[in-house]
């Protein structure tokens, strides 16, 4: 056996849950997969994962061994990019993730257009809020919103957006209308705990920062449940402009305090530093700087 075949068994196992599903990734039987793991543990004299009927799960020398691998396979695909790269043709696999708001509206489609121009690619985009450690869990880049802790990760600014006040006409028929930013404080808010500070908003008056608290007891990790939650006048939200513009636009919901300037928000592309940058993540990047700024000002379906 090929150790990189061993090595891809491995990480494909990891990956995928199961060796049945990292069998159909692969496209080779589950009992090869197993083999092939097999003899890795049998190359290495080590076990690297725990089978039992239920479940698999890593062992330490596991946990270890799959940060190397995943730097192995990395360094394969790049010599196999870089050769397929100079005939002019892109291979291989992307591993991307997103938040679940903004992949839903937006990376999808960008993904998709992408493979279509690009078939010798694979892309496996995972959606969610939770920030993923990149080289611990093998993803090739991370689609991120607003200002972020401070990292190695390098960062590329793919386009800008910003977030409005908003609130439904019922729950603005019980409560009075908020004039000035710091009245969100007599308001009840729900807050998205994606923000930097869920619990503050930053707004610019009279070209200084001025922070104002957001009373609210309700808190949640996704801004289309915060859409709902105002849809359904349970109180007041910032949400970015994306998601909330059609329904501003259609009356479902008012944006409030329009005068009154947010910072704008980074939309992030971030990615492990290495010396070698392959020629298919460099073509992503380039589509979605390019992609994204006309479906940021697009009209967006109803949902």
């Amino acid at each position: 056996m090929d150790r990189i075949d061993g090595i891809r068994a491995f990480v494909a196992v990891v990956d995928a849950g199961s060796f049945t599903r990292a069998g159909e990734r692969l496209g080779i039987s589950n009992k090869l997969v197993s083999k092939y793991v097999a003899a890795l543990e049998g190359q290495q004299g080590v076990t690297l994962l725990n089978r039992t009927t239920r479940a698999l799960s890593l062992t330490p020398a596991g946990e270890r061994y799959l940060t190397a691998a995943r730097r192995v396979l990395a360094a394969v695909e790049e010599l196999d990019a870089q050769a397929h790269a100079e005939e002019g043709a892109l291979t291989g696999r992307l591993r991307i993730t997103a938040p679940v708001a903004f992949g839903e509206m937006f990376a999808t489609t960008l993904t998709r257009d992408f493979a279509r121009v690009h078939p010798g690619i694979d892309i496996d985009l995972n959606l969610s809020d939770r920030y993923v450690d990149l080289a611990a869990e093998g993803f090739d880049l991370a689609l991120r919103i607003g200002q972020l802790p401070d990292s190695s990760l390098i960062a590329r600014r793919i386009g800008q957006t910003e977030t409005w006040v908003v609130a439904s006409p019922a729950y603005l028929a019980a409560h009075p209308r908020p004039n000035r930013p710091e009245d969100l404080r007599d308001h009840v808010n729900i807050r998205d705990s994606n923000a930097q500070n869920p619990g503050r908003a930053v707004f610019l008056i009279e070209g200084k920062a001025v922070s104002v608290p957001l009373p609210g007891r309700i808190t949640v990790n996704s801004a289309q449940a915060v859409r709902r939650l105002v849809l359904e006048g349970e109180g007041v939200a910032l949400i970015p402009s994306f998601v909330v513009a059609r329904d501003v636009a259609e009356g479902r919901l008012e944006r409030l305090l329009p005068g009154f300037v947010r910072p704008q928000l980074d939309i992030q592309a971030l990615y492990l530093p290495r010396p070698f940058l392959p020629p298919r993540l460099t073509a992503y990047l380039d589509h979605l700087r390019m992609g994204l700024s006309p479906l940021l000002k697009a009209p967006r379906p109803d949902s």
